[in-house]
């Protein structure tokens, strides 16, 4: 049986009314969530569902289908809110979904209609809608799929990793551990539930350490579809909660760093952010630590059922990702891309199982006392025409640092010098993003700086394919959709440097 749900019925029976989850109006405690849970795995197995899509808002809701599909033993598909209609049509068919439970039947059901799929409604289930599919190909998962949480890759469609419920609990278990969760902790969701990172770390950490999750839809904590933050929603949200702990991507926390500094009040509970999913700027964490929040970076990845390395209380580095955490081992390759062993997923929806140990794409090193470094992607390190290789996360990490950028992607394979296409925060200026880039290039060695630089006519978000689920550049398709622009740069500074020739030649003459 999963030790999550032992946990949490050994909770049930010893503190019953013991607050589990906590919604926007109402509560559950552990005895209450105890009994809703095993009664709505008995309704599930009863409907005989093979594979069950979730698609909902953060809330009391969603987190009873998570649970009680896992006491079913029925494998669950999260469903990202911020997926455009194609990618949920392909998940739909990917997975072999023949049921839905959702908080959005007529959206859902207008999709379905449009895309010739035959369905009906059954009725309410969890608190959700149950949609039945119909004629949606039956899919053989690898044996023990609990959950299949789709990642957007760089390219393509999304792609389903299958995880067994052993997986998801190894590192529940040692992220109970590393952030030291208490029984008294509340933890509030900010970021997605059908995120990994979120449904793990922000649910199954707390109910394994018998603690309260706050779930709130997410407007409510101020995230507005896959980029937008409202920081005043968010700074209430944590003084409603009396949060303790949350997750943050880098952008969430330097909205809130620079919320501090502007003399914003923030939660005095707070005593453990995780943050991840992009590069953070020493800098940032610095600042953060200034205004007394206590946050800690980590790094992890679907592929290995979310966390793998995470700086802690008792043990912080400031500019790494921490120590890898006791469920894995890390080893490295000729080139220097991290490979993970111990936590591996089961494989892709309909690949061959995966490679071991597994080779992350991404690159970096262990210092001298076990703590893990990354330097960049391996598929987006460029070199420039002078021969130097270019990590665009670093460059992108220095760039974000000032308050006027909230996204920027770096250019530069083959050609002379680097260019950026970067995404402006409301409020500011061409004069805010061209101190932010000076500032930065202040900070880089000469073959890594901006020279160059177009602003971007919409953020990059998954809906435009320009971002994953997990938050990392599409860094082709936004190459794609300002090549003219970023051509256009080159050829500018070559026409000033061919003209300042012609002008030193004429003068000279």
């Amino acid at each position: 049986m999963s030790t999550i749900l032992k946990t949490l019925h050994r909770t049930a029976l010893s503190n019953p009314e013991r607050i589990a989850l906590q919604g926007a109006h109402e509560g559950l405690s552990y005895g209450e969530l105890d009994q809703a849970m095993a009664e709505a795995a008995h309704d599930l197995n009863a409907l005989d569902i093979r594979v069950l899509g979730l698609l909902a808002d953060n809330g009391l809701p969603w987190a009873l289908a998570d649970l009680s599909a896992l006491a079913a033993n029925i494998p669950l598909v999260p469903l990202p809110l911020f997926f455009s209609p194609q990618q949920l049509l392909h998940v739909m068919g990917d997975a072999g979904l023949d049921a839905l439970l959702t908080d959005q039947p007529q959206q859902v059901e207008a999709l379905l209609q449009i895309a010739d799929i035959r369905f009906h409604r059954v009725g309410k289930l969890c608190g959700l809608h149950l949609v039945r599919l119909q004629g949606v190909g039956i899919k053989k998962l690898p044996q023990g799929t609990a959950k299949i949480t789709y990642t957007s890759g760089t390219t393509g469609d999304p792609k389903g990793v299958c995880l067994s419920l052993a997986q998801m609990e190894t590192v529940a278990a040692s992220l109970r551990d590393a952030s030291q969760a208490q029984v008294t902790d509340r933890h509030i969701c900010l970021t997605p539930l059908s995120t990994l990172l979120e449904n793990l770390g922000g649910l199954y950490t707390p109910l394994l350490a018998g603690a309260c999750t706050c779930l709130l839809p997410l407007r409510q904590v101020g995230l507005n579809g896959a980029s937008g933050l409202d920081v005043a929603s968010m700074l209430l949200a944590l003084h409603e909660c009396e949060a303790s702990s949350a997750i943050l991507a880098p952008q969430m926390l330097q909205a809130l760093v620079a919320a501090g500094e502007g003399g914003r009040s923030i939660s005095h509970r707070l005593r453990f952010v995780a943050v991840g999913g992009a590069p953070v700027s020493p800098r940032l964490l610095e600042r953060a630590q200034q205004q007394g929040i206590p946050v800690f970076e980590g790094y992890g990845l679907s592929e290995c059922a979310s966390v793998v390395a995470l700086n802690t209380p008792g043990s912080s580095r400031p500019g790494s990702v921490g120590r890898p955490l006791p469920h894995v081992s890390v080893s490295f390759s000729d080139d220097g891309e991290i490979l993970v062993s111990g936590s591996a997923f089961l494989g892709y929806l309909g690949q061959e199982s995966p490679s071991q140990p597994w080779p992350t794409g991404d690159l970096g090193y262990l210092d001298n006392e076990g703590f893990l470094h990354l330097t960049g992607r391996r598929k987006s390190q460029f070199i420039t025409s002078f021969g130097r290789n270019v990590a665009p996360e670093w460059v992108e990490r220095e760039i974000t640092m000032h308050p006027a950028i909230a996204q920027v992607a770096v250019f530069g394979e083959a050609r002379a010098f680097n260019v950026a296409v970067i995404v402006m925060r409301a409020g500011f200026s061409h004069l805010h993003v061209n101190a932010a880039v000076q500032m930065a290039n202040q900070t880089l060695p000469d073959y890594a700086r901006v020279a160059s630089w177009v602003l971007a006519t919409e953020p990059f978000t998954p809906s435009n394919r320009q971002l994953t689920a997990n938050g990392r550049l599409k860094r082709e398709a936004i190459s794609a959709a300002y090549a003219e622009a970023l051509a256009s740069l080159y050829q500018e500074e070559i026409d000033v440097v061919f003209w300042g020739i012609r002008k030193k030649l004429w003068v000279d003459a």
